[in-house]
C-alpha cells in the first residue's frame, strides 16, 4: 500500500521488557479518529482524516490513491482543492499573444463564468456542472457565437488544469456536454446595385471606404488603418500590414487580425478611386501607440481621417454615416422619429463588402486558396465552409466537357 492508517486514539508503548501494548492517547474520543497516510509523487508526505468507524473506508481510499498513483490518474488533493477563478486568474497571465484578446479573455470569464463556476474547486467538477451553468448562460440571454466564445475560454482553462495534474479529466469532454449552439447562416452577397448605392450614399471623404473592402477585401479595422506608405501603385499592391482599432477603449494601430499580413492586388479602377481621394483628401499623419495604450508611439499617414483631422472613430463612423448610408440606399429603414435609434444591421456592415469581394473573385473563377490568401483567412478551409454555396456551378462544365467526348465520338464513326 502506498502509506498506512494510523489511529490517533490509540498510541503504542513499549515496557522495559521490550512488551509492546496499545493504551489510549491523549486524543482518545476526540476529533477524527484514522488518518489515511501516504507519500505523493513530489516525495512530501500526505494525508486524510476519517471518523471512528470508518478505518475500512480510509483504506479503501488510501488503496485506490495507489491505484490513481499507479496508473497515473493521481490529483495532488490540495490542488484539487483549487477553484477555478484561483487558477483561471493565474493561467490568464500566462497566455501570450495579442494582450487584447487576453483581455477579452478576462472579461469573459469575469463576468460569465466566475459567478457560476468560479468557487467550485477544481476537483469537484463533473459534467453536470457544465450542463447547469451552460443553461444559466442561455437563460440569461447568452447565446450564440459569444456564448460560444465563453465556453471555448472556460474549457481551455480546465484543459490546462488538467495538463498541470490539477484534476483529472475536463468535464467539457464529456459526450453530454454541448458546446452553445450556433447557427450557421449563409453569407448573401450584396449586389452590385447596393454597393454603389451604399457608397454615393457616404460622405465623400468616406466613399473609397467601400472600394477597399469591396474591391480589395480588407476588414474595416485595415481600411481605417490603411495608410500611405501600405499603397504600392507601381506593383499594384496593398500591403496590409496594421489596423486600427480599440484597446482597451483607447486607439491603437495592430497587425491585422491573426497578424496576417498579406498583399492583395489593387484593381485598377480601386487605384483610380484612391488617387482621387487621396488629392481630395491629402492623407494625414496620426501618433498613436502600438498594439496596445502603452505601446511604442507609431506615426502613420492615414487615408481616411475625420473632419477635424485625426483618426476615424469607429462608433461615429457607423452610426453617424455608415447607417445613414445604408437608409439611402434602401437597406434598412428610416427610424421614424429624431430620437429613434437605426435598427440593428449587423449583417449589413462593413463586413458585407468583403463577402461582396470573395463572391466576386469565385464568381470570376479565382481558386479558393487565392481567396483565402487575399481575404487573410489562416485557413482555406474557413473560407470553403463560408463562401463554397457562392462557389460558381460545376454542373454546365460537367454536361460540356460530356457532350465534348460524345462529338468527339461522333466525328470518328
Amino acid at each position: 500500500m502506498a502509506g498506512h492508517v494510523q489511529d490517533r486514539w490509540y498510541k503504542t508503548e513499549t515496557d522495559a521488557n521490550g512488551k509492546e501494548s496499545r493504551t489510549k492517547s491523549d486524543r482518545y474520543g476526540t476529533g477524527l479518529r484514522y488518518r489515511a497516510r501516504y507519500v505523493g509523487p513530489d516525495g512530501t508526505e500526505k494525508s486524510k482524516s476519517f471518523p471512528d468507524g470508518k478505518k475500512r473506508l480510509a483504506e479503501k481510499w488510501l488503496s485506490k490513491t495507489e491505484t490513481d498513483m499507479d496508473s497515473g490518474q493521481y490529483v495532488d488533493p490540495r490542488a484539487a482543492r483549487t477553484t477555478f477563478r484561483q487558477y483561471a486568474e493565474r493561467w490568464l497571465v500566462t497566455q501570450g499573444g495579442d494582450p487584447n484578446t487576453r483581455a477579452s479573455m478576462e472579461s469573459q470569464l469575469r463576468l460569465h463564468a466566475f459567478p457560476y463556476i468560479g468557487s467550485r474547486p477544481l476537483g469537484s467538477f463533473q459534467p453536470e456542472h457544465i450542463r447547469e451553468w451552460l443553461a444559466k448562460l442561455e437563460g440569461s440571454g447568452v447565446r450564440g457565437p459569444y456564448a460560444r466564445t465563453i465556453y471555448s475560454n472556460a474549457r481551455a482553462v480546465l484543459s490546462a488544469a488538467v495538463d498541470d495534474g490539477y484534476l483529472h479529466r475536463n468535464p467539457c469532454s464529456a459526450r453530454t456536454v454541448k458546446a452553445p449552439a450556433v447557427e450557421r447562416k449563409r453569407v448573401v452577397p450584396w449586389t452590385v446595385p447596393r454597393v454603389f448605392g451604399v457608397r454615393a450614399a457616404l460622405p465623400e471623404r468616406y466613399r473609397s471606404m467601400v472600394d477597399l473592402g469591396a474591391g480589395c477585401g480588407l476588414r474595416q479595422g485595415e481600411i481605417l488603418g490603411v495608410s500611405v506608405d501600405a499603397l504600392s501603385f507601381e506593383d499594384g499592391l496593398l500591403h496590409v500590414v496594421q489596423q486600427l482599432k480599440l484597446s482597451r477603449s483607447k486607439p491603437v494601430f495592430a497587425p491585422p487580425k491573426g497578424g496576417k499580413l498579406r498583399d492583395v492586388p489593387i484593381p485598377e479602377p480601386v487605384a483610380d478611386a484612391l488617387r482621387a481621394h487621396m488629392k481630395q483628401f491629402p492623407p494625414v499623419e496620426v501618433t498613436l501607440p502600438w498594439a496596445t495604450p502603452d505601446g511604442p508611439k507609431v506615426t502613420k499617414q492615414l487615408l481616411f481621417t475625420g473632419p477635424m483631422g485625426n483618426h476615424v472613430w469607429r462608433t461615429s463612423l457607423n452610426e453617424e454615416a455608415w447607417k445613414p448610408a445604408l437608409v439611402a440606399a434602401g437597406v434598412i429603414p428610416e427610424p421614424e422619429t429624431k430620437e429613434e435609434r437605426y435598427a440593428a444591421a449587423r449583417e449589413h456592415g462593413m463586413h458585407a463588402l468583403r463577402h461582396f469581394y470573395a463572391s466576386a473573385l469565385l464568381d470570376g473563377g479565382e481558386n479558393i486558396k487565392a481567396v483565402s490568401e487575399y481575404l487573410g483567412h489562416g485557413d482555406p478551409g474557413l473560407t470553403l465552409r463560408v463562401y463554397a454555396h457562392l462557389m460558381p456551378s460545376s454542373q454546365e462544365r460537367t454536361r460540356k466537357a460530356v457532350a465534348a467526348v460524345y462529338d468527339a465520338a461522333r466525328a470518328t464513326r
